[in-house]
């Protein structure tokens, strides 16, 4: 796998290269770090590229020195002068990227790989992007929950077969029900159930509801036996509700360090009516979130 960092020397993007880190494997994969010294160089005096060219090269030190000694060595370096968004894009597809890593918020005075810059990776990008949030933990295996969705599953679970996920990883998936039928017994609905009428539309509603979840349950159990070792040994989670709320509630509750979901193509009529699963949880959930993106047919 070949993966592409994106470093300005920020915490956040400290935080992203130790992400990586722990998702690489030392003997096979390979490391880019890409960094823009556009914003700094537009604020030193002419003719100070000893400046610039120190700042790159402390910048590139220390990421390389959270990879692993051998991806380290093997790690490249790459800089240009485009803006962030437009540099990392550009980098990831000459330099045929598998994954793409971002960190969630930059605080240092270069470049911010954050906020809007990441936003553009991940709706730019047509291939998986990470978008970490803070340092992954070091004295345990990650705690991974993975979003199910008929027309993202394929995707994401090839982007999820090239990773080499840390020994210790506990991986979890989730499907969520969402039709108008999906959950309890409207209170409406259960206060009138004595009328005969109401009653048969009160029984085919439970019926739905029931058949809904039973069938996702049986999706997920067929998804996860294609998944690698550490996504089939725990149960997966049937939540019923809206997709971002329950998804987001459940990496909440599990404690978890990365979601991973799928950004599947919809017009602008749809994001605006509906919103966007993949980007409420982008947005809110405290994880860091993979977004695998699935091709429009």
């Amino acid at each position: 796998m070949r993966v592409l960092v994106a470093v300005d020397g920020s915490a956040a993007a400290l935080d992203a290269v130790r992400m990586a880190a722990r998702l690489v494997d030392p003997a096979a994969d390979r490391v880019a770090l890409y960094f823009s010294p556009l914003e700094l160089r537009t604020r030193v005096p002419d003719g100070s590229q000893s400046i610039i060219g120190g700042a790159a090269a402390a910048v590139f030190a220390d990421a390389r020195d959270l990879l692993p000694a051998d991806v380290a060595a093997r790690a490249e370096l790459v800089q240009n002068d485009a803006t962030a968004a437009v540099g990392i894009l550009a980098t990831a597809a000459e330099w045929e990227a598998d994954m793409v890593v971002v960190g969630a918020r930059g605080h240092g005075s270069l470049q911010r790989l954050l906020g809007s810059v990441s936003r553009a990776v991940v709706h730019g990008a047509s291939l998986p992007v990470l978008v970490a949030r803070s340092a992954p933990p070091t004295d345990r295996g990650l705690k991974v929950l993975l979003c199910h969705h008929a027309a993202s599953a394929a995707a994401i679970a090839k982007a999820v077969g090239h990773i080499h996920w840390p020994a210790g990883t506990a991986g979890r998936v989730i499907g969520v029900a969402e039709s108008l039928l999906a959950g309890p017994l409207p209170t409406w609905l259960e206060k009138r159930v004595r009328d005969p009428d109401t009653a048969a539309v009160a029984k085919a509603w439970q019926q739905e509801h029931d058949t809904e979840v039973a069938e996702l349950a049986g999706r997920l159990a067929t998804f996860a036996a294609g998944l690698p070792a550490a996504f089939r040994e725990s149960a997966a989670v049937v939540a019923q509700g809206n997709p971002g709320e329950k998804i987001i509630e459940q990496a909440k509750e599990d404690g978890t360090d990365l979601v991973v979901i799928g950004r599947t193509p919809s017009d602008a009529l749809s994001r605006w009516l509906l919103g966007s699963t993949s980007e409420a949880v982008l947005t809110h959930a405290t994880a860091s979130v993979l977004i695998v993106p699935v091709e429009k047919k």
